[in-house]
């Protein structure tokens, strides 16, 4: 019934090769032909793609929504910015393995709801949790989720270690006992199809603990990549610290006495930072990472083309906490909005609020920059609104942080603060895209549904850096966000145009699509019979995306079609194929 014929269209690979005018065939969910003048076959739909570009579908390569799509299984608006899978599972945060006690749970919910900015109630209410193993978890998922986006997914060492140890696992190192419980675990998660590990030497969550990957010796890394070792075609995906603590050099070192000499591919988020904040750190990252590379670690780095961009919610947001101002993050956390209002108010509370934006806030923070926070988004429309808390606090002669305080109470408890987009290196990050081994099309989609929305960004590759400023080829963007990413997750049947593979295509006019602008959507449950509000943002829109030969955007709409399937690392050794290149 999906049989095809694309006509008429100009065919972009996804090699970074040249263009050319090209006709699609797809049957049973493959590309079949590819070439000029096909002719139309018994029962084979004609879709014309005259003036429109023919690509493969985008990859996501770092999203978050492991546990949204339990909830939102349409995965709006990922199937009008031409995505057709996704990956999951990153910087450590996995819902599997599970430790056999409640609390233990609660600790893997706790995690996520704080660090994707999601509350818990969905958590609850939503997802089966009907797995130990991350074995288990897969099976699942393939039988209570059904999403219009192929997926693929990490297994995180922060549940790893919950899983062998508790709530010690926040506290110290592992016992021997307990190190061979996560390998057996890490084991159980790789042969069912896991990309690989993921892990996080960055993050501490709402009360300030670092998180309890941070807690791991160099014995427990050791025993996890000995298990690496045996599937040569997984990754590792870490996120190191070039944002807060700038602890990334450090990190870098540590994993390069790890990682030599290992049969692992490795995606380092953060390893080049492109953010101008981030200056001093880069040239001790970028030695960093030429070290690695010298001593024969495949080093991928990651990296966002997008620069992040904060909204300050006091519903649920971590970027107060991140920012290390836990004064304002006791307001996030409070339970009710009418306790929300009384700490605004309070006087005590208000003096240590100044004083952790004056003394305890990053100097990057948005807390000590409030020319750069703009006050936008009013509940109930009092305002004033379109000016910066700056502009607002000098006009009342207040401290900054007690000017938004007052804007907040005068506005409603459920209004947002906006802040622009920190400063970036545009060219280092064109740098980043020309590499031949760095991973792209970073945007957080699916995480912090909040604060950002993060799925659409793709489209600022075609419209910003090709169209518009003419930074980079057309076939230079399709590349990062297609066949590169299908080669460094070892998704080998995907990502390029050509016969034999996977039928993942997005086909869209240049002159019709833009990155539409963030808006909420009040669709998420709020856990008590009612919905709460995320980010999301208008289609971009595609003419045509395919998901295993199968529309799901056509027509200016999602077709409400869910095809998308579970994806593994192919079984041969395409390390082989990338080290001959």
């Amino acid at each position: 019934m999906n049989d095809m014929l694309i006509r008429n269209g100009t065919v972009v690979d996804g090699t970074g090769a040249p263009a050319f005018k090209s006709d699609v065939r797809i049957r049973d969910g493959v590309i079949a032909e590819v070439g000029e003048g096909l002719e139309q076959h018994k029962g084979e739909r004609v879709f014309d793609a005259t003036d429109c570009y023919v690509t493969p579908g985008f990859i996501e390569s770092h999203t978050h929504y492991d546990a949204s799509m339990w909830w939102q299984p349409d995965l709006d608006p990922l199937p009008g910015y031409g995505a057709t899978t996704m990956i999951l599972g990153n910087c450590g945060f996995t819902m599997a393995p599970l430790h056999p006690t409640q609390e233990a749970k609660d600790e893997v919910i706790g995690i996520f709801s704080f660090f994707e900015d999601i509350p818990l109630e969905p958590f609850k209410q939503n997802v089966s949790w009907d797995w130990s193993t991350w074995s288990e978890y897969r099976q699942s998922f393939e039988k209570n989720v059904h999403v219009p986006l192929n997926y693929a997914s990490f297994v995180g060492h922060i549940p790893l270690r919950i899983a062998a140890m508790g709530l010690d696992a926040w506290n110290r190192a592992a016992t021997p006992e307990e190190i061979a419980k996560m390998a057996e675990l890490l084991d159980d998660a790789l042969a069912a199809g896991a990309l690989g590990l993921s892990d996080n030497m960055h993050d501490h969550d709402g009360n300030d603990r670092p998180v309890p990957s941070l807690m791991a010796d160099d014995a427990e890394f050791t025993a996890l990549f000995d298990v690496m070792d045996r599937y040569p075609n997984t990754c590792y995906q870490v996120i190191v610290d070039t944002f807060m603590r700038m602890t990334g050099p450090a990190n870098l070192k540590r994993l390069e006495k790890l990682l030599a000499g290992r049969n692992i591919r490795v995606q380092i988020a953060g390893a080049i930072p492109t953010l101008e904040f981030q200056k001093q750190i880069l040239p001790a990252m970028q030695e960093s990472v030429k070290s690695m590379r010298d001593a024969g670690i495949d080093v991928w780095p990651g990296y966002a083309h997008v620069s992040p961009t904060s909204t300050l919610s006091l519903v649920k947001s971590l970027i107060f906490a991140q920012s290390n101002d836990y004064v304002w993050h006791e307001v996030v956390l409070a339970d009710s909005h009418d306790e929300k209002r009384r700490l605004l108010a309070d006087p005590e509370w208000r003096a240590r609020a100044r004083d952790s934006w004056d003394n305890q806030a990053w100097d990057h923070s948005p807390m000590k920059n409030p020319q750069e926070l703009f006050l936008l988004d009013s509940e109930n429309g009092t305002g004033p609104t379109n000016i910066t808390l700056k502009e607002y606090a000098d006009s009342r002669g207040l401290h900054r942080s007690d000017a938004m305080a007052d804007w907040i109470l005068e506005n409603g408890t459920l209004s947002t603060v906006h802040m622009a987009p920190f400063p970036k290196d545009e060219e280092l990050t064109v740098e980043l895209m020309r590499d031949r081994k760095t991973v792209g099309n970073v945007s957080d989609a699916g995480a912090h549904l909040q604060m950002l929305c993060g799925g659409g960004e793709n489209a600022l590759l075609l419209t910003k850096y090709v169209r518009e400023e003419k930074k980079i080829t057309l076939e230079e963007a399709i590349h990062v966000m297609t066949g590169k990413l299908a080669q460094h997750f070892f998704l080998n049947d995907r990502g390029v145009i050509a016969p034999g593979k996977r039928a993942d295509i997005a086909v869209f006019n240049f002159d019709e699509i833009e990155r539409a602008q963030m808006e909420k959507a009040w669709d998420m449950p709020d856990g008590k019979g009612g919905t709460m509000w995320r980010f999301t943002r208008k289609p971009m829109p595609t003419r045509l995306t395919l998901v295993n030969g199968v529309p799901t955007f056509e027509n200016g709409a999602y077709t409400g079609t869910k095809p998308g399937q579970f994806l593994s690392p192919a079984n041969e050794n395409a390390a082989v194929a990338v080290a001959a290149e």
